[in-house]
């Protein structure tokens, strides 16, 4: 047998999240420093995991099948195409920057009355989202995958509402009950869509009899599993329900703000560019591969949706007064763009879409990071409470730039590329729609440019007078992403050439052919 390096991936960081919650609670330190050797392995065993794909072999590469529960048809199956083995890589990625971020995140409070902060638990639950999150990339069962989209709620509501972010206005009781309040709707949001899919579920096995992906999908293709046009439907919409509540699509989105504003810097970077990514990621995997007509039959309606997520989200954000708020809304128009990509059935549509999850991870970790950086040295997450940064921390105020411009998708940075295609492949089928959602670049460059003139520039205010420059931890963190956005902006071949397969045979999954250009004869 060999050796189970998808299961090794996901199961070293659950591992590591018991052994970190383990640690005596006088040895925080040692803590800290388990959980980032953990998500750093985590790292090496995903990089293993990126050399050995082919992206020329066959589409679910380093399968693992086991009986699990055989009464059922339930396996424990295991396996990863380009889209999925990329996003395996983004995760492990981020995992050690958000710890090291978050380094000091848990620590004990004293205010007032002395309340102590469980750092163990704190690092011992992102490592337990990231075995969850990794296991959603990978499971080819539909029930596994089931299990783990739902479970992860369980860590992420702890991380909401038992660390918030330090920096809220008010009273402690009043930050508790914020921080209360985005943790309980977070998890009733993602419950409500989890128990919907959890029917489809259900009768997705009544109408197949098996849960595994590839079986069903083959079963579909050669025509021996034919579902009534009304029962695919149905099938559909409920998966796509519980996936458009994660990704989140208007006008499910609601949770994301409060859950983003009341969770320190780094939980707001797993929520946003690691577990949302599930949603999107799902709708390519289950809902175009297992219900392909109703995915045609839902297209204009879920087109619509998703260009609404982009205007809407983006003038939310250029009104907010709260910089992670703006952040929050700034997500969801990316989001909607790449829900856009997908649906818009073009093959530069899903690889734009595909790659934009990837770029928009790693930007929004390198804005939403530093901006964490700036807030817990003024101790407010209030745009009007800043101003002259850039004289007093102009590495801060650079890198906090370069995250802002990225979130801009300015050309030479890595979301530009993504973008781009979402459009390019959007306008080619739905030129109208691909032509509105132009806006949302221009609204963007509006919230961005404004927070960081209010903050960055103008007169120096003596709150940040004394504000010190990012520290060589904070450097470690923010460096490498910054590099990473230049790099994948200038040369995104690495990650195209490894997701490009996939989507081709996501297009003929659904049985779409690019659109052909229409080009008048020369007279």
């Amino acid at each position: 047998m060999s050796f189970p390096l998808l299961t090794a991936t996901a199961a070293l960081p659950a591992v590591g999240a018991i052994a970190t919650a383990a640690v005596p609670a006088a040895r925080r330190t040692a803590a800290k420093w388990l959980a980032l050797l953990v998500s750093l392995a985590t790292l090496v065993l995903a990089a293993v995991v990126l050399v050995r794909f082919d992206p020329d072999g066959d589409r679910y590469q380093l399968t693992e099948s086991h009986s699990w529960i055989k009464d059922f048809g339930v396996r424990y199956e295991l396996g990863v195409d380009g889209i999925g083995v990329a996003l395996v890589a983004l995760t492990a990625l981020l995992i050690p920057f958000i710890i090291l971020a978050g380094w000091h995140d848990a620590d004990p409070l004293e205010t007032g009355n002395k309340r102590w902060r469980p750092t163990q638990g704190f690092f011992a639950l992102i490592l337990a989202v990231e075995a969850m999150v990794i296991l959603s990339f990978e499971a080819t069962d539909v029930f596994l995958f089931y299990i783990f989209f739902e479970a992860m709620l369980i860590p992420m509501y702890f991380l909401i509402g038992g660390f918030g972010d330090r920096a809220h206005a008010g009273s402690d009781e009043n930050a508790a009950t914020q921080r209360s309040y985005a943790a309980v709707k977070f998890l009733l949001y993602n419950l409500v869509g989890g128990l919907i899919m959890l029917a489809a579920v259900i009768g997705l096995y009544v109408v197949a009899g098996n849960f595994s992906l590839q079986e069903i999908a083959e079963a579909r293709a050669n025509g021996s599993l034919d579902m009534a046009t009304n029962t695919e439907r149905w099938l559909f919409l409920g998966f796509f329900f519980a996936f458009a509540v994660k990704a989140p699509l208007w006008p499910l989105h609601t949770w994301l703000p409060n859950a983003m504003g009341e969770a320190t810097a780094p939980v707001a970077v797993l929520i946003t560019a690691v577990v949302d990514k599930v949603g999107t990621f799902a709708m390519l995997r289950f809902c175009l591969q297992l219900f392909p007509e109703a995915s045609k039959w839902a297209t204009p309606v879920i087109l619509v949706l998703a260009l609404i997520s982009i205007i809407y989200g983006a003038l939310l954000a250029v009104g907010q007064r709260d910089i992670k708020r703006l952040v929050a809304y700034a997500s969801i128009s990316h989001f909607g763009f790449i829900i856009l990509g997908i649906f818009a059935m073009t093959s530069q549509g899903q690889s734009g879409a595909t790659l934009y999850m990837v770029n928009h991870g790693i930007s929004t970790a390198a804005l939403m990071l530093v901006a964490g950086f700036l807030i817990s040295r003024r101790g407010s997450r209030l745009i009007a409470d800043y101003g002259g940064v850039q004289k007093v921390a102009p590495v801060l105020a650079g890198t906090f730039l370069i995250g802002g411009l990225a979130t801009l998708s300015l050309p030479g940075l890595a979301p530009f590329v993504s973008e781009f295609l979402v459009l390019v492949g959007t306008f080619a089928r739905y030129p109208v729609i691909g032509i509105i959602a132009t806006l949302g670049i221009v609204l963007a460059a509006l919230y961005v440019l404004v927070l960081y003139q209010r903050t960055m520039t103008g007169p120096v205010k003596p709150e940040v007078a004394a504000m010190p420059d990012l520290r060589v931890r904070e450097l470690v963190v923010v460096a490498p992403l910054v590099v990473l956005l230049i790099f994948l902006g200038v040369y995104p071949k690495p990650v195209t050439e490894i997701v490009d397969p996939a989507v081709k045979q996501t297009m003929s999954d659904v049985q779409k052919k690019d659109p052909q250009p229409e080009v008048e004869a020369a007279k």
